[in-house]
């Protein structure tokens, strides 16, 4: 190595910057979106990747006055711009002056036809979807057991609503095997009716990250569960299939916890509020009867008490008086209806018309009752129903003549 040029790293990594940014200068680069997050300066940084390679972006909060849309992970875009070199960290990426959409990316377009896919098969429909318990004693949570999500979950119940149990059924939430686990977490949760409420959630991530809540194993499990089910995954701006199969969908694990304490803080809050005017009420009145009371002595007060209470009782006896002969009136009233209704009834009975010498009489070959001497022929055997007993007969002449 003795003669040989040596650079040192900041002489290497600067020729590579100006060969770089010498070579790609105003580049169009087709690309997904991921790991899209915008820092406090409003600068907007990203990685864009293909089927094979990534590479980092940058976006300044200048150049973005011109876009259209707002970046989000999955989406497909093109970006114009430089490429350049970050020496601090010795890696290269694009700084973009102008960013359009190219389409819909990859795993964007996946999920929307697996979307409409368990959309028609009406997992996602909206009477299926049940009310979440207003006092749920034992909330089940499905997430990782040492992400943040279960930790917001824990410290807002904790504060909230300290009574109530919460079970942990720990499981991936991202990666190889997640979708499997989260699902079989569900399955198990229903089978031992371990919550009154199930969450299932995680923190925020990529688009990537967020998949396993996308997949059809734990979309149908969510939709299956008999437990109700509070979808929690990501922040405000992520989303999941499971949302929509969910019967409710919280914007992040710790919203979720809000939202099974929330009617127990509302109605404590409320039992608070009415006890304390209860009191105030109480003490309103007793210090009012105090004061009415304090001029008089107990005979006094018994001879006023009497005095007030006395036309009251006269009147609710009146009132009851009243009362019973308005009752009276009416059942005596009801009662000669029915006389009228029943005496009606009895005139109309077949019994009765029969009785007054009137008679059926039946054609016993056709079975039908005679109306008119047309019914019959001669030589047709009938039957004769009087008051009482029947009689037959046979027809012998047949006249249609009224006289």
């Amino acid at each position: 190595m003795a003669g040989e040029q040596v650079f040192s790293v900041s002489q290497i990594t600067d020729r590579i910057r100006r060969a770089l940014e010498g070579s790609f200068s105003g580049v169009t680069v087709e690309g997904e979106i991921s790991n899209c997050h915008a820092a406090g300066s409003g600068h907007l940084y990203f990685t864009l990747k293909d089927g094979g390679a990534v590479i980092q972006a940058v976006m300044f909060r200048a150049q973005q006055r011109g876009l259209d849309f707002e970046p989000r992970d999955g989406m497909l875009v093109r970006v114009r711009g430089n490429v350049s070199v970050y020496p601090q960290r010795g890696n290269y990426q694009i700084i973009c002056e102008e960013m359009g959409l190219a389409g819909t990316g990859d795993i964007l377009a996946m999920l929307e036809k697996r979307k409409r896919k368990l959309a028609a098969e009406g997992l996602f429909d909206e009477g299926r979807k049940r009310p979440i318990p207003r006092f749920p004693s034992v909330v089940a949570v499905v997430s990782s057991p040492t992400g943040a999500a279960v930790r917001d979950i824990l410290n807002v119940l904790g504060r909230r609503a300290a009574g109530v149990r919460v079970i942990i059924l720990p499981t991936l939430v991202q990666g190889s095997g997640a979708a499997e686990g989260i699902a079989r977490r569900i399955v198990q949760a229903n089978r031992w009716a371990l919550g009154d409420v199930l969450i299932v959630g995680r923190g925020g991530g990529a688009l990537e990250d967020l998949l396993p809540f996308s997949e059809e194993a734990v979309v149908r499990a969510v939709a299956a569960s008999e437990i109700p089910v509070i979808s929690a995954v990501g922040h405000e701006v992520d989303w999941a299939l499971c949302d929509f199969a969910a019967d409710l969908r919280a914007p992040t694990p710790s919203a979720a916890a809000e939202l099974v304490s929330e009617n127990r803080e509302a109605a404590l809050l409320s039992i608070r509020e009415a006890a304390a005017e209860l009191e105030r009420i109480i003490r309103s009145r007793i210090e009012r009867v105090r004061l009415l009371a304090k001029p008089f002595g107990l005979a006094d007060l018994e001879y006023r008490f009497r005095g007030i209470l006395q036309p009251r009782l006269i009147r609710f006896d009146d009132a009851k008086e009243d009362l019973v002969a308005a009752l009276g009136g009416k059942i005596a009233e009801l009662r000669r209806r029915l006389q009228i209704t029943c005496a009606g009834l009895e005139a109309s009975s077949p019994r009765a018309i029969l009785e007054r010498g009137f008679s059926v009489t039946i054609n016993c070959r056709t079975g039908k009752l005679l109306r008119r001497a047309a019914d019959a022929e001669r030589g047709d055997p009938l039957s004769i129903r009087l008051w009482e007993g029947r009689i037959g007969a046979v027809t012998e002449t047949v006249s249609t003549a009224e006289h």
